[in-house]
C-alpha cells in the first residue's frame, strides 16, 4: 500500500513540474501581433488585411497582381518557348545527283566543312579558279551526304575529299590531283600539266599514303570550326550548292 501511494504521489509529482514548465515556456514565447491597416508589398502583389475579425472567421485577405505583371510573365514564356524546327524530307540520292547537274555541269569538291586545313584549301581554289569551274559543297551537307551515297560511299564517311562529277566521283590523291588539273594560281602558270604528269608517274598507294598522313591529322594541324561552312557568305555564292536541292520542298 505504501508503494502505491509512493508512486501515485510521484506521477502527480511529475505531472506539476510538467505543467509549470510548460507554462514558462509559454510566458516566454513572443507574440505576434499585427497593426491594423498593415500593407505588405512584395514585387508589385500586394496582400491587405483590414485587421477586423469576427469569432470563427479568417482575416480576409486581398490578391492584388497589376496586369503588366500578368502580360509580362506571359511574354517572357513566349520568348522562351522555342519551336522545334522539322527536318526537311530529304530526296533520295539519285533524285538528288540529277538536281544538281541538271543545269550545272561542274564538278563538285565535297570538303570537310569543320576542318580548317580544309577550308583554307577551299579559299585557295576559288582564287585559283578564276573561270569558275569548279563548285563546292560540305560533306556534312544534304547534298554532301546524298552525293556520297550516289557513288557507293557512306553519307557520314568525312574521311576524305571527294570531286564529283556526272561520270563518277575520285577521292583522295586522285581528286586532289584532278581538282588541280583545273586551277591557274598564275595566269600563264596552268596546274594540269603538272597534275597530269604526277597522277601517271606516281603510284597511286605512295599518294594516297601521303594523303592520309595529312587527312588523318588534319584537325591537330589546323584545328576545327564550331560550325559546318555551307557557302562563302554570298561573296561566292553561285559556287557552293544549294543544299535545298536535297528537299523535296523544292520540286
Amino acid at each position: 500500500m505504501k508503494i502505491v501511494f509512493c508512486n501515485l504521489l510521484l506521477f502527480s509529482s511529475a505531472i506539476c513540474t510538467l505543467n509549470l514548465a510548460l507554462d514558462r515556456c509559454e510566458a516566454f514565447q513572443p507574440k505576434i501581433q499585427f497593426p491594423r491597416n498593415r500593407r505588405i508589398e512584395s514585387s508589385n502583389r500586394k496582400v491587405h488585411w483590414d485587421g477586423h475579425t469576427t469569432a470563427g472567421t479568417q482575416p480576409e485577405v486581398v490578391l492584388q497582381s497589376s496586369r503588366t505583371d500578368i502580360e509580362s510573365d506571359q511574354d517572357e514564356y513566349e520568348t522562351t518557348s522555342t519551336t522545334p524546327t522539322p527536318e526537311p524530307n530529304l530526296l533520295d540520292p539519285q533524285t538528288v545527283s540529277q538536281k544538281v547537274f541538271q543545269k550545272d555541269k561542274r564538278p563538285i569538291i565535297l570538303f570537310d566543312g569543320v576542318c580548317n586545313l580544309c577550308n583554307n584549301a577551299v579559299n585557295l581554289a576559288l582564287d585559283w579558279d578564276p573561270n569558275a569551274k569548279l563548285r563546292f559543297s560540305a560533306l556534312q551537307s544534304n547534298v554532301g551526304r546524298a552525293l556520297l551515297e550516289k557513288n557507293g560511299r557512306r553519307a557520314d564517311d568525312i574521311s576524305s575529299i571527294v570531286l564529283v562529277t556526272q561520270d563518277g566521283a575520285y577521292i583522295k590523291s586522285d581528286a586532289i590531283l584532278k581538282i588541280t588539273e583545273e586551277l591557274t594560281p598564275l595566269s600563264l602558270l596552268p596546274l594540269k600539266p603538272a597534275a597530269v604528269l604526277g597522277r601517271y608517274l606516281v603510284p597511286r598507294f605512295l599518294r594516297d599514303l601521303i594523303y592520309d598522313g595529312v587527312a588523318d591529322n588534319r584537325y591537330s594541324l589546323m584545328g576545327k570550326k564550331d560550325e559546318c561552312r555551307f557557302d562563302a557568305d554570298g561573296e561566292y555564292e553561285s559556287r557552293f550548292v544549294d543544299d535545298s536541292l536535297a528537299s523535296s520542298s523544292m520540286n
